[in-house]
This record gives structure tokens, C-alpha cells and sequence, in this order.
């Protein structure tokens, strides 16, 4: 009896959410995971009941070790490299039940993302497995459901010995979806949409659709596919009739006039959908697709036009994690990490060195954030022991299918990139496979150039590059010139540049038009690669307990570090901003780092607490992009100095120490349009709690993130402090994440407690499958809770 009210709830359960999401259900919720091997535990009849109820995302790498409270441990086997986190094996599994009525219909598991060898096992029998941690993949079930009954899905990740040069995080760390359709249906990712002849006036668009004739019969079927304009009014419309066997796939070729299409641009991302119909019989199988009218065009002498108009890409590398929430891709994380990079100038992203997640190319999709899809970090020579150099012979060609197959329909992606700093890169055996990459590369997508980052630049290389419409240049600004005068042709980019050297990165793209962008290492900071921004290379175990990096231009909680704000004067009008050289390092040096490991940026923090060293001399920087700053110290000024390209706009005054108030005036054209102040914070007097949304959908995924400022009675923040609050979270939500931007910091990033760092940490919370409120209460020592109210409807 109680066997036969559990599938009456799961086949219920499965009716809502299949009724929600049309033909794609999200797969996300009451998994079970356990920490270790499992052996068996593919096998449905498996005891799982002592496994932990989790929900994906998932990772279990920023997860507490058993036994401690944090997820960092010095012994871990990526070492500097994955930040001193755990890989090692995990299991999960899933038990459902689809319903009766869905006998005649076909089915599919897709994974967006696990990292890394797992293997998948429905109802005890296997579906196959996918080595790389990056692609999405999946699975025809059809053959493999029991219907009105219940399944059990099970998966096994490994993520073992030093597979990665960052933190990859364990586990399924992305969605998971369950697709059901008609059996006559189009394929996964099986849209490719291509606008051409593009004008203010009219833009042709070619749609190539397969479809799958799933059936047992021949079908003679009709495809129907409508496009809807960014307003929701259907603005085309087409019909084919096609003859397919039982069994084949056709390709089916379209197109469509659309009359004054609204261009997609990074300042205006006009998003169209094509929603197909395929009609067999009595049956309709639906499929959306997403997509731009947009043009793309590269040369040397133009340089890169999106829609006919000149853009130069202020670009910023990012890996694939989210900070305190690790490798997780929950939607709301992904969309901040872009909304945060827009409000700081950036307008592209180079994914390194990976594909991303689905959700963050939607992101980019739909706030107009130009992308880089790369698609290894290497090929068949290792990086590391147990890397992608292990599977690149047998799987390049489908995970280069499993992300280009995926992805060619946003309007984001404007470049493909087959690779990244690929070693032996001089040699003719490596050259030709870059050549056979770009050839496969442009046999799935001919609408976009091929690139990779290449370092080491050099004519040695030229082979190597000559596979790539567009040569990527890791850390080469010195290169531009003389190879632009050797090869006149070629467009360069800086794939890579170090955020010290940002001025002059800058400068040559703003002065050649054959240099058509910079993407400095990194636009956010990140795990792994722990202390590149501070003790440098070469890396050892004493670099433990650094975990960051250190290095990105936004921190892990989002916040803008120095080097933002400096590559603020170097896009924007009228900036202005003032930072203090402490009077002693923030960490401790590292003597031996090498000469060439720059990705650190000049010790200075924004603070004016210096107590104990009053009367001394501090060194102050103003970065300004106005024609000139004058600096104020309590009302009395200290001067007034020019800030343009003659002093890589930055002011330098050195002020003897007295609390209080500096402040910084930038003028243009001799009168005052900005100012940056920093004040001397008192004693904290209160917690502030800002959050960057005060409602959230019952959804199970939505994210809030909540800044926790210790302040003074005047609201300034007080950088000097640092202790715990604690948080305490009811109702609707609960605690997704806490984190603070310390690079050195091993708390523990799941629990209800956090230190501050420079006087601010940070809290994320998600949302249940309830409405109703997440009541959210921080203390921290004597001072007054504060309380915040977040609705979730």
C-alpha cells in the first residue's frame, strides 16, 4: 500500500512539472548522494536509505571534509592548483516514476555538466558514460523506462588524482533534465539557425532542423516553424512536408524573410525564438529555439564589427565557479556573475577553458555580453597526469560536437576556441591538429572564426596560428607591432594579459585596428590557481592555506577590487577613484617568485583607518580618467595634478596620516565632474544587510545574495574588522553559501557562520519549493541583530 502511494505521488509530481516546462523537465530535485565508493549501488535494488536527500546543482568539493569544518585540506591531491579542495568519487541516485500515459511518447536524460567520469546506469542497466567534466551529454531512455512504476537512475563521478590547473568541483554540478516527446520529433540541439543577408530592413534566416523518426512506421510529416519577434508577436512563418523512414533523421532546410528585424547587439540583446512544430498524424512535437539577428566581421584593417559597427572587446577571462557556491550553476548565479561584469565595463567573456554552463550563455544571450566558447585546456600532451589528454583521441570530435551542436544558436557566441596554450605548439604534428580542429570546427558552424590562446608567441608558431582566423595572444603585447609589419593580415587579440600590464593592453587595442580586443586574466576571481595574484610562481604546499587566486578584477563575492576600478578610467569617461598603499604589506611576500609571474596587482587598499601610524607618510593613488584630480585631506588640499595617457591616468601623493576624511576632485575642461572620498571608520555600531533582490520564485533554485557590512553610526564600513556573524535562516529558504573574499580564509562555506574580511563577508540563500517568506537574522558579538525579510512566491 505505501509502495503504491509513493508512485501515485512521483507520477503526480511528474504530471505538474511536465505540464510547467512543455517537453523539458527540470531533473534537479531529491537526488541521493554518497561521498566514496558504492559498490552495487547501480543496481536498483541497492540499500541507499543512510544516502544524504541532496538537490542539484551539486558539488561536493566545496562541501565540509568529513570530520572538519571546512573544505579545504593541505594533503589534497590538486594541491595549489584546486585550491587544497577534495576531488575523489561520489554516487548518486534517483528514484521516479513516469507515468502510463506516456508509453507511446520518447524519452531522454540530458546532463549539462559532470565533472568528471561518470558513467550512468538506469535501472540497473547501462547507459554509457562521459569522461569529460565540460560538455553536455545524453542519453535515449525509452527502451530502458518502466512505466507506472518506479525507476532508479544512477550515476557514478570520479574526480580523482590532479586532473585540472583550477578548481573544477565534484559531482553534478549542473542541471539535469528529463526530455519527453512525440515519437516523431527533432533532436536535441537539433536547430541551427543562421541569419544572413542582415539589414535594417530586412534579414534573411536559414533554419537546418532534424528530424528523428522515431517511430516504427514511415511518416510523411509536416514542419511548421514560427518565429516570434522580442515582443512576443509572431513575425514569420514557414511549412515543409518531408517523407522520413521509420528509424532516419532528416535534415530539413527553411528559411524566412523577417521585415525590419531588431539587430542583436551587447547594448541591445533583442532575443528572437523559432518554435517548431512537427506534425505526424495527430501529433504536434514542439521545440524552441532561441536565437539573434546578427552579423560578425574580422579583418585586419576594419578590425571587429558587430552589425556593421566597429566594437573593441573590453574582455575578461572567467573559469567555470561561482565563488562561495563552488562549481554549482544555479541560473541566479550566472546571470549576477554577467549582470556584475556589465556594470563593470567588461563586454565580452572568454569561457576558460571550457565550455560553460547552458545557463551562463543564456545569461549572456539575454543582457548582451559578447563570448568566447573555448573547448580544451589541452589536446593529447598532458598539463597534468590524469587530464583531458587521457580521452583526446577518442572523444575531441564529440566534444567538439557537444559544444558547438549546443551553443551555435546564441547570439552571445561570436568566436570559437579550440584550445589553450597548447604545449608543443611549435611542433608540425601539433600545428596540423589545430588544422584538423578548425576544419571540424567550421564543418558544424562556418558563421564564426576559429581561435586559441596561444602563448610563447613567436614565428615558430606561425603554423600553429595559421590555423586560426583570429590568433589569440596570451600575455604577447610586445608582439602587435613587429608581426603585424611580418603578417599584415593577421587579426590579434590578447586571449590573455596581465591586469599590471593593463594600460598598456589597452592602449594597442585602442590604437590598431588590427588588435581587436583584451581579455585580461581574470575579469573575476576565482579557486585554484591559489595566490597567482600574490605569492606568484612557481607554486608549492607552503603556499597553503591560500585557496583564491587572487588575481580577478571582481572578488569570489563580487565585489570590484583596485584593478577594476583602475580598468574603469581606461574605458570610461569621468572616473575617478583613490586607494592607499598599506604601510605594510597585506600578506607576507614571497621571495622567490619568478620574474615573469605578474598577475598580482599593486598592494592598495580603500581605507583611510590607519590607527598607529599617525603623522606618517602613506602613500595615496588616484586612478581618473578626468583631466585633472586635486586631492583634500580634512578640506586642505594637497594639490592638484593632470591624470591622461602621459600618466597612465593615475595621480600618486604621498599624505602624512591624520583621521578623518580624503577626499579626491577629478575636473574636465577646468570644472568638477566626479569625486571619490574614503573616511575614517568609527567602532561598529551596526550590521547593514543589503540584498540584491527582495523576492525570489518557489522554484528551488532561486538565489539571493545578501552583502554584510560591520559599520560605524555614520554607515561607513569598517575595514578593519574582522569577526563572525552568524546567521540564522527560517521559513521559505535556506543558507546556499557564505564567503568573504579572504584568500587565505578556510572557513567552512556551507555553514551558518561566517568572519568578516575588510569588514564585509557575504550570504547567499536559496529559495524552497514553498511560498512564503525566508526570514534571515545576522548577529555578530554585541552588536544589534539585523533582520531581513525576503518574499518567495
Amino acid at each position: 500500500m505505501k509502495k503504491s502511494i509513493a508512485i501515485a505521488i512521483l507520477i503526480t509530481c511528474f504530471q505538474h512539472v511536465f505540464a510547467q516546462q512543455n517537453n523539458y523537465i527540470l531533473f534537479d530535485d531529491d537526488w541521493l548522494f554518497y561521498r566514496g565508493a558504492a559498490q552495487g549501488a547501480e543496481s536498483p535494488s541497492f540499500t541507499d536509505n543512510d544516502w544524504t536527500t541532496i538537490d542539484l546543482p551539486h558539488d561536493w568539493s566545496i562541501e565540509d571534509i568529513p570530520g572538519a569544518n571546512s573544505p579545504f585540506i593541505k594533503r589534497a591531491a590538486g594541491q595549489v592548483s584546486t585550491g587544497f579542495t577534495e576531488g575523489g568519487v561520489g554516487w548518486y541516485r534517483k528514484h521516479f516514476a513516469v507515468p502510463a500515459a506516456y508509453k507511446n511518447r520518447k524519452l531522454f536524460i540530458q546532463f549539462d555538466g559532470v565533472y568528471m567520469n561518470c558513467k550512468v546506469w538506469l535501472n540497473g542497466k547501462s547507459l554509457g558514460k562521459h569522461p569529460y567534466g565540460y560538455t553536455s551529454f545524453w542519453f535515449d531512455i525509452t527502451d530502458r523506462i518502466k512505466l507506472d512504476t518506479v525507476n532508479t537512475i544512477a550515476v557514478e563521478v570520479k574526480n580523482e588524482g590532479e586532473n585540472s590547473r583550477w578548481y573544477a568541483g565534484s559531482g553534478i554540478y549542473r542541471h539535469v533534465w528529463l526530455r519527453v516527446a512525440e515519437p516523431v520529433y527533432v533532436e536535441n540541439w537539433g536547430t541551427y539557425i543562421i541569419t544572413k543577408k542582415v539589414s535594417n530592413q530586412s534579414a534573411t534566416i536559414n533554419i537546418n532542423t532534424s528530424v528523428k523518426n522515431g517511430d516504427s512506421i514511415n511518416n510523411n510529416i509536416k514542419l511548421v516553424t514560427n518565429i516570434i519577434d522580442p515582443s512576443g508577436k509572431q513575425v514569420a512563418s514557414v511549412t515543409s512536408a518531408q517523407y522520413i523512414k521509420a528509424g532516419n533523421i532528416s535534415d530539413i532546410q527553411q528559411t524566412v524573410q523577417i521585415t525590419k528585424p531588431i539587430l542583436w547587439s551587447a547594448d541591445y540583446p533583442a532575443l528572437y525564438k523559432a518554435v517548431t512544430e512537427v506534425h505526424s498524424g495527430q501529433e504536434v512535437n514542439r521545440y524552441t529555439s532561441t536565437f539573434g539577428i546578427r552579423t560578425l566581421s574580422f579583418s585586419a584593417d576594419k578590425g571587429f564589427l558587430l552589425n556593421g559597427i566597429s566594437v573593441k572587446l573590453k574582455g575578461g577571462c572567467i573559469h567555470h565557479d561561482n565563488g562561495p557556491l563552488g562549481a554549482k550553476a544555479y541560473d541566479d548565479a550566472e546571470v549576477r556573475k554577467i549582470k556584475l561584469l556589465k556594470a563593470a565595463g567588461f563586454n565580452a567573456v572568454r569561457c576558460s577553458h571550457n565550455p560553460p554552463s547552458p545557463a551562463l550563455l543564456n545569461a549572456c544571450d539575454s543582457l548582451g555580453m559578447l563570448v568566447i566558447d573555448e573547448a580544451f585546456d589541452t589536446w593529447g600532451d598532458p598539463k597534468n597526469q590524469f587530464d583531458y589528454n587521457l580521452y583526446f583521441d577518442d572523444w575531441w570530435q564529440k566534444d567538439i560536437a557537444g559544444m558547438i551542436e549546443r551553443d551555435r544558436n546564441h547570439p552571445s557566441i561570436i568566436m570559437w576556441s579550440i584550445g589553450n596554450e597548447i604545449p608543443h605548439r611549435e611542433k608540425p604534428e601539433v600545428a596540423a591538429v589545430a588544422h584538423t580542429l578548425a576544419a571540424y570546427v567550421k564543418q558544424l558552424d562556418s558563421t564564426r572564426p576559429v581561435t586559441a590562446g596561444v602563448n610563447g608567441i613567436d614565428k615558430d608558431k606561425d603554423d600553429f596560428i595559421s590555423a586560426l582566423d583570429v590568433a589569440g595572444y596570451n600575455y604577447a603585447v610586445d608582439k602587435y607591432e613587429n608581426d603585424h609589419q611580418r603578417l599584415p593580415n593577421r587579426i590579434m587579440f590578447a586571449t590573455e594579459s596581465f591586469p599590471l600590464d593593463a594600460f598598456e593592453y589597452w592602449m594597442a587595442v585602442k590604437d590598431h585596428s588590427y588588435v581587436i580586443g583584451d581579455f585580461v586574466w581574470t575579469a573575476f576571481d576565482y579557486i585554484g590557481e591559489a595566490s597567482i595574484g600574490w605569492l606568484g610562481y612557481p607554486q608549492t604546499q607552503a603556499f597553503y592555506p591560500w585557496n583564491l587566486a587572487y588575481c580577478g578584477d571582481i572578488d569570489v563575492c563580487g565585489w570590484k577590487r583596485p584593478q577594476s576600478f583602475y580598468r574603469d578610467v581606461l574605458w570610461k569617461q569621468n572616473q575617478l577613484s583613490i586607494f592607499v598603499q598599506p604601510p605594510s604589506p597585506s600578506f607576507p611576500l614571497n621571495k622567490d617568485r619568478a620574474d615573469w609571474s605578474r598577475w598580482e596587482w599593486n598592494d592598495v587598499v580603500a581605507g583611510w583607518n590607519w590607527k598607529g601610524y599617525e603623522n606618517q607618510t602613506l602613500h595615496v593613488v588616484a586612478y581618473s580618467s578626468c583631466d585633472e584630480v586635486e586631492l583634500f585631506l580634512n578640506g586642505k588640499s594637497l594639490g592638484r595634478k593632470q591624470t591622461d595617457r602621459s600618466t597612465k591616468f593615475i595621480a600618486p601623493f604621498d599624505v602624512s596620516y591624520t583621521a578623518g576624511e580624503l577626499k579626491a576632485i577629478g575636473y574636465t575642461n577646468g570644472k568638477k565632474v566626479q569625486e571619490a572620498v574614503l573616511k575614517t571608520a568609527g567602532e561598529p555600531t551596526a550590521i547593514l544587510l543589503n540584498a540584491d533582490k527582495n523576492s525570489l520564485r518557489a522554484n528551488n533554485q532561486g538565489l539571493v545574495y545578501i552583502d554584510v557590512d560591520l559599520a560605524d553610526d555614520k554607515g561607513t564600513t569598517n575595514p578593519a574588522t574582522e569577526v563572525p556573524v552568524q546567521f540564522n535562516v527560517t521559513g521559505a529558504g535556506t543558507i546556499a553559501g557564505v564567503g568573504n573574499a579572504n584568500p587565505k580564509s578556510v572557513e567552512s562555506c556551507i555553514s551558518d557562520t561566517r568572519k568578516t574580511w575588510r569588514g564585509k563577508c557575504l550570504l547567499i540563500v536559496k529559495a524552497g519549493k514553498e511560498k512564503g517568506n525566508i526570514h534571515i537574522t545576522a548577529t555578530a558579538g554585541a552588536l544589534k541583530s539585523k533582520e531581513l525579510i525576503i518574499k518567495v512566491d
